[in-house]
């Protein structure tokens, strides 16, 4: 076969090896029958055993061995050819040869690998376990704490470069200016280790100072100078390193003298000095007015209104001459004082009752938060306790306690930040700095108001009677004295919409006993008379969720508690089971009772039919009824200085009854914003105003004017 190119050049390639014709090639098989004459030239290579082995297997194995790669292509041999070479074989060996024994060596050649996958699983009995061990600890290690670990960047790889855009700013000619300085290797020294320095006060920089500049210098060194400038257009502007570093550490003392300074008792104190005086200062009328102190007014501007009245005047003696001023001079001489007190007192008659709103208990803090429920301090009566939460639980969020003072109505003195709405709290008698708060979570909280510390004194949440459902109204209540003598004891009483009336111990930490579980009671119906019998229907709950609750004034071992089935239960502490009297009159929750605190047979009640009625204790009927408006009545509160008034509080406006003018309408309606609703009221202990909480955060103060306090002696006639 020969191969040409398109020029018809033969390029048939040459073989790389050229056999030689003479050689005898010995080929592989088993047809040699007598392999007597290989007995001197025999060698294997498979094996590793030294033994004498016959003619034919000897002869067998050094054709083997003997063949070339390329001859093992011919696998038919003929029996002729395979005798004339072993007769030419075996003119070659001698007989010694033959006899003589010859030795064979078995070795193992090396292990050629087609497919190598290493594996993953290291026995443990091997030598590499411990290390493998070791790394797989150091990398479980690294995943741990890889989160936030410096060592570990996650990057994108294998992504596209976005386009390049060309964005182009204007902006005013950045003007240039020369500036140089001349500093000494003192101020050099200086600059370089003023971030070392810690700031020092102002004495102390002097001294300081004064220390550094007594140090002896050389005339070499004070020769030092250098002079640092740019000239004009240059890019790289001048650097002052004398004033920089100066005026660096003038300004790190500055702070830290100022801070100092503010955080310094004696500042503090002088700042509450100096608010209590500003408080007094933008209040005075209204305080005045509160406490029923004469108001005093500023010389200032009473000297300004005299110069004013006295201009006026002038002016009118110019246009009506002095005659006129004569006379009027001469009527006002002749006017009697007793005339004009007479006067006044009449206007006073004829002026009809309202409510003067003063100011408001109100701060960003407590803005958003509903009012619910309010108390004075039994020992300070210008410390007030307010309560802020949601009534319903789908506005539920997180509730406060505040205290207020008369002396600064704009922000509170004590905040205590609660986790759930707050829904009632209430002043300790024994212990005036003790605050008990209930929450819309059952919890029941006691707070130290004397602490600047927000954290609870005590709390509920470890005890394993707590209260399932919110605490709608708590009270400390002082134990009867013919129980103990002299010495008086005071309890924690709460009601909740569990259905329980419980009494709190507190000790080293809170803890209940019932006093009542409230029964659910079937409303008696009149049948008529086709009317068949009913089964009774089954009860989902066997207890009636309490609302509120009321000790009797003068024997604490009696109690009002109202329902949410809109029952009013006569209880008494010596019974736990069942209930003494039980008046049935409204329609839906009652949500306040209120005893008369000066006719104590009589009692107040407040309920969701837009009602409030009028109780005799020995009576299982109404009194009265009073229902001016067709809305909810949140509270109801007596009056502590008459018996005949009460206000209560309805969700669009607040109402001031005064029984001895009128049982069927108010005397006095506020009427509340379009925004907000009334919840709660309270009236001042010691003063004749009347506090208004609402739904937006605020308590108003309000003053009674021209509302005749009644005495106590016409309770009689009512009766």
């Amino acid at each position: 076969l020969q191969v040409f190119d398109d020029e018809g050049k033969d390029v048939t390639p040459h073989p790389l090896f050229h056999s030689d014709p003479k050689a005898v090639v010995p080929r592989q098989g088993k047809l040699l029958a007598s392999s007597a004459h290989f007995g001197a030239t025999g060698s294997g290579t498979y094996g590793s055993s030294s033994t004498s082995i016959s003619n034919t297997s000897t002869t067998e194995s050094i054709l083997d061995e003997t063949v070339e790669p390329g001859s093992r292509r011919d696998t038919t041999v003929s029996l002729s050819d395979v005798q004339g070479r072993q007769e030419e074989i075996e003119e070659l060996l001698t007989k010694d040869d033959l006899d003589r024994s010859v030795d064979i060596y078995l070795t193992e050649t090396e292990t050629i690998w087609i497919l190598d996958m290493p594996s993953v699983a290291v026995s443990v009995e091997s030598e590499d376990a411990g290390r493998i061990q070791e790394r797989n600890r150091i990398y479980a290690d690294i995943c741990k704490n890889r989160p936030g670990n410096d060592r570990f960047v996650e990057k994108m790889m294998q992504t596209i470069n976005g386009a390049a855009k060309n964005k182009e700013v204007q902006c005013d000619q950045i003007i240039m200016e020369d500036k140089g300085t001349t500093v000494t290797s003192w101020d050099l020294y200086n600059s370089f280790n003023v971030l070392k320095i810690k700031p020092t006060s102002k004495a102390e920089g002097s001294r300081a100072t004064a220390g550094r500049s007594s140090k002896p210098h050389t005339t070499k060194e004070h020769d030092q100078i250098m002079s640092v400038s740019s000239d004009r257009g240059s890019t790289s502007s001048s650097t002052m390193i004398s004033g920089s570093s100066v005026l660096a550490r003038n300004h790190e003392e500055e702070e830290y003298h100022s801070e100092v300074i503010l955080t310094s008792e004696k500042f503090q104190q002088d700042l509450f000095f100096m608010e209590r005086i500003l408080m007094e200062n933008i209040f005075q009328p209204k305080l005045a007015a509160y406490r029923q102190f004469p108001v005093l007014i500023d010389p200032d501007v009473t000297s300004d209104t005299s110069r004013k009245v006295a201009a006026v005047k002038e002016a009118k003696e110019k246009e009506h001459g002095k005659e006129k001023k004569d006379k009027e001079e001469q009527k006002e001489a002749f006017i009697d004082p007793s005339i004009l007190s007479d006067v006044n007192k009449i206007l006073e008659e004829i002026v009809p009752p309202s409510l003067e709103r003063l100011w408001s208990y109100a701060c960003d803090l407590t803005n958003g938060h509903s009012v619910s429920s309010m108390a004075w301090s039994k020992v300070n009566p210008d410390l007030l306790a307010v309560g802020y939460g949601a009534f319903d639980f789908k506005e539920q969020k997180k509730g406060l306690a505040c205290c207020w003072s008369l002396k600064n109505p704009m922000w509170p003195e004590r905040i205590f930040r609660c986790e759930h709405g707050v829904t009632a709290l209430d002043f300790s008698m024994a212990s005036p700095s003790l605050l008990a708060v209930g929450m819309y979570n059952g919890s029941v909280a006691i707070y130290n108001v004397r602490s600047c510390n927000d954290a609870a004194l005590l709390d509920s949440s470890e005890s394993s009677n707590k209260h399932t459902g919110p605490v709608w109204q708590l009270r400390w209540v002082e134990q009867d004295r013919s129980a103990t003598g002299d010495s008086k004891t005071e309890r924690l009483i709460c009601i909740s919409a569990d259905g329980r009336i419980t009494e709190w111990l507190v000790h080293k930490r809170l803890d209940c006993t019932d006093l009542m579980k409230i029964k659910r009671t079937e409303s008696k119906k009149k049948k008529l008379p086709d009317e068949k019998e009913r089964k009774s229907e089954a009860l989902i709950s066997q207890q009636a969720a309490g609302m509120c609750f009321d000790f009797h004034p003068k024997d604490t071992n009696f109690y009002l508690a109202g329902t949410e089935e809109g029952h009013i239960h006569k209880c008494s502490c010596s019974s736990r089971e069942q209930f003494l009297k039980t008046y049935r009159g409204h329609k839906g929750p009652v949500y306040k009772v209120a005893w008369n605190p000066f006719s104590t047979d009589m009692f107040l009640s407040c309920s969701a039919d837009w009602s409030i009625i009028l109780w005799h204790q020995d009576s299982q009927t109404p009194l009265l009824t009073f229902s001016s408006t067709t809305a909810v009545v949140h509270d109801v509160m007596w009056s502590p200085k008459s018996a005949f008034v009460f206000a209560a509080a309805k969700e669009s406006r607040v109402e001031i009854w005064d029984l001895s003018v009128s049982i069927l309408d108010p005397v006095i309606s506020y009427f509340a914003s379009p925004r907000e609703k009334f919840t709660s009221v309270l009236f001042a202990t010691n003063t004749d105003c009347l506090l208004v909480g609402d739904s937006n955060g605020e308590v108003g103060v309000f003053e009674l004017q021209n509302l005749a306090a009644l005495n106590s002696n016409k309770v009689q006639l009512t009766r």
